[in-house]
């Protein structure tokens, strides 16, 4: 049995284009619709392993992203969760949507026993989710960052290492990468998959490219 599709952001000049390559193939719009929809479906099969980088400068747009994101996962199977400091802004938030806090006490990121405190919280989020792929925000690293930049490297690296199925954010506050090395920075980069600025409601994607001296001068 078919059911209708309803398409939002379909504007007029896309149907029109569309309408126009129909023609020409010979086959019906919903033809060429239906065909991309499985194309991306044989695609998907398979969970990702995602890790982003978000850096944010205030409140206010955090809490407006976590927002957003959690109308986007609304009446899906991704596990939302997250783990924040003790009386962290985003933990009132988060729970009255609620997330799971994956946050193990007593809390303790930091010093010589940060890693096996933060794979108890991943491990903690992994039980929890029973297998459903991860839409999780670890705000314990941005707590990390701001006490030690290079010890949040390593955590970030052991993770990047060992992915999990989903989605996972690492929020980091603007003001700590910018008192950070820019090589640190760099690395921080290169090791997450996507690059996230947030400012109030505008979300802004970075794009990090090694490039040559001599393509300065190139178009």
């Amino acid at each position: 049995m078919t059911k209708d599709i309803l398409i939002r952001g379909f504007d007029d000049s896309t149907h029109f284009e569309l309408g126009k390559k129909s023609d020409q193939m010979g086959v019906s719009i919903n033809s060429i619709v239906k065909d991309a929809v499985e194309q991306w479906l044989d695609k998907k099969i398979h969970v990702p392993h995602v890790h982003d980088l978000l850096i944010y400068s205030d409140e206010k747009s955090m809490n407006g992203f976590l927002n957003s994101l959690d109308r986007m996962t609304s009446s899906t199977e991704w596990f939302k969760s997250f783990a924040a400091p003790p009386k962290h802004h985003t933990e009132k938030v988060l729970s009255k949507l609620n997330w799971y806090n994956g946050t193990v006490k007593p809390y303790k990121p930091h010093g010589e026993d940060g890693s096996k405190y933060c794979g108890k919280v991943i491990q903690n989020i992994t039980k929890a989710s029973t297998k459903k792929p991860l839409c999780c925000v670890d705000f314990v690293i941005t707590d990390v960052a701001n006490n030690s930049f290079t010890q949040a490297m390593k955590l970030e690296k052991q993770y990047d290492d060992a992915r999990l199925p989903g989605l996972m954010f690492c929020p980091y506050k603007a003001s700590d990468l910018m008192n950070s090395d820019i090589t640190d920075m760099i690395e921080l980069f290169l090791m997450h998959d996507r690059i996230f600025v947030l400012k109030n409601d505008d979300i802004y994607k970075l794009h990090i490219t090694k490039e040559s001296i001599h393509k300065i001068f190139l178009n």
